[in-house]
């Protein structure tokens, strides 16, 4: 990179990093009354300045969402903990424990999502998630349109419980080879490669550790100072792996409709090695209870978070999983998250949370316009920024939206309704190359145009969004999440 390109770069990345500072300090100054919150605290009023700030870094990525993450938290307990500066404490005012703000970093749910990272580490490095592609991939036989079913499908299956970027990326190097060998005038190919972010993204929604914005909202909705629901990991799969499998075949019948293949069939060559001996042995074991145990978890009565540490444990003492696999970890996704959780500490221990449902007017509302709204809001923003980082912000909210609704939402399925909504809508952005890292991936093989991608996930955002509330609608009314 030129000298010229990056005092450019450094230059955009001042004037963000002024355009957000410029928010925090706007939020904290104005008059408390400008908010329209009736005996709003000072403590409050900080807040609402480091939420605002957030949104800011988040939006612009003056520096990356998980570094904006770590800063939000450490403002939040310089400012607005009971362990902050001195002068910036006041008496009489409810600030938050630094110790709650601090646990963000050692949530439960941030240790679901670990558990999943070493299991998907771990599967990478003795190779059965290529061995297990390989097996899969052949089951779809040769003709087109079932290799890209199978491709769709098995990037959703691998999804579910890997990374959707390492997913991507692996099944990529399976279809390098057919794409080269793709006719150049056919539009087969770019179905082939849009199949890889559309089934990462999708695949993600199965489950709680499928991708961040799941664990986001696990962790509000089972929350026993909150919403309390406790819905368990079988719970979730019970009801967002048909939804997902449904998005899955609607958009193989939308990418054969869109992108025919003008070759009838497809040779695959699957190629990669698979570690063998006893080490192999204790993995596929080990995972299998791992998923057994988490499907099952509410008829073994052990929590999917606790479940998530066995994995770690035996891959650590084995030596399977070891100091430098541990360096490999995704470390700043949990970073990210982490956020969100200390954000959502802060409306509730300043009791802002309270404050914002006595002076919204819900009763004016119509609950379904609300769900809708935050929906489509947090799918046009997580299309321009991390799903995670949208997640982080909108979540937290929906919870005191939910709340303050909780009557009004009943006939629409309660509280869950409005909170998955959004959640779904995060997964569902994926209407341009950097709305997320598999669509970034897909991109770079030059097969695919913009255009595409966003006739696509335009689509398929507003296909899975309608079946989406309309499902959580219908399954709230039935009691299942109850």
């Amino acid at each position: 990179m030129s000298e010229t390109s990056t005092k450019s770069r450094n230059y955009v990345m001042w004037i963000k990093l002024a355009i957000s500072v410029f928010v925090l300090l706007f939020f904290w100054i104005v008059p408390a009354s400008s908010y329209g919150l009736t005996n709003i605290t000072v403590v409050e009023q900080r807040v609402i300045a480091v939420f605002a700030f957030a949104f800011a870094m988040w939006v612009t990525e003056a520096v990356p969402s998980w570094t904006s993450s770590v800063l939000v938290i450490v403002l939040l307990l310089l400012t607005c903990s009971n362990g902050s500066i001195s002068f910036l404490k006041v008496e009489g005012v409810k600030m938050i424990s630094y110790k709650s703000l601090m646990y963000a970093f050692a949530d439960p749910t941030i240790m679901l999502f670990l558990g999943g990272f070493v299991i998907a580490a771990v599967a990478s490095k003795m190779g059965v998630d290529v061995q297990l592609a390989k097996a899969l991939l052949k089951l779809f036989g040769k003709k087109s349109e079932f290799v890209l079913l199978g491709f769709l499908l098995v990037t959703g299956l691998f999804s579910m419980f890997i990374s959707n970027t390492a997913t991507a990326a692996m099944m990529l190097t399976f279809m390098a080879p057919v794409l080269r060998h793709m006719p150049v005038d056919g539009k087969g190919k770019i179905a082939l490669a849009m199949a890889i972010p559309i089934g990462a993204n999708i695949g993600g929604i199965a489950t709680p550790i499928g991708t961040p914005p799941n664990a986001i909202a696990l962790k509000f909705l089972n929350d026993p100072e909150g919403l309390n629901l406790g819905i368990g990991f079988g719970d979730w799969f019970g009801v967002m792996f048909p939804y997902a499998l449904v998005l899955l075949l609607i958009a193989w019948a939308l990418l054969m409709l869109l992108f025919p293949f003008k070759k009838k069939t497809i040779e695959l060559v699957l190629e990669g090695e698979t570690k063998h001996g006893w080490q192999l042995t204790v993995t596929y074991i080990t995972m299998a209870v791992t998923i057994f145990l988490w499907m099952f978890d509410k008829v073994t009565g052990l929590n999917a978070n606790i479940v998530a540490m066995i994995p770690i444990a035996i891959f650590c003492v084995t030596g399977i999983f070891t100091k430098e696999d541990l360096n490999q970890i995704n470390w700043s996704v949990l970073w990210l998250v982490a956020g969100g959780f200390a954000l959502g500490t802060a409306l509730y221990e300043t009791g802002l949370d309270k404050h914002l449902i006595e002076a919204i007017p819900f009763q004016t509302w119509s609950p379904i316009v609300v769900i809708i709204a935050a929906s489509v809001v947090c799918w046009i923003l997580s299309n321009i920024i991390a799903n995670t980082a949208a997640a982080n912000l909108l979540i937290p909210v929906m919870v005191t939206l939910a709340v303050g609704m909780r009557e009004m939402l009943v006939p629409f399925g309660g509280e869950t309704t409005m909170l998955l909504s959004v959640t779904l809508a995060a997964s569902l952005a994926m209407c341009l190359p950097i709305s997320t890292p598999p669509n970034a991936i897909a991109y770079s093989t030059g097969m695919i145009e913009t255009k595409d991608m966003m006739k696509v996930g335009v689509i398929m955002g507003i296909v899975g969004l309608v079946l989406a509330i309309s499902m959580l609608v219908v399954i709230g009314k039935l009691g299942y999440f109850a």
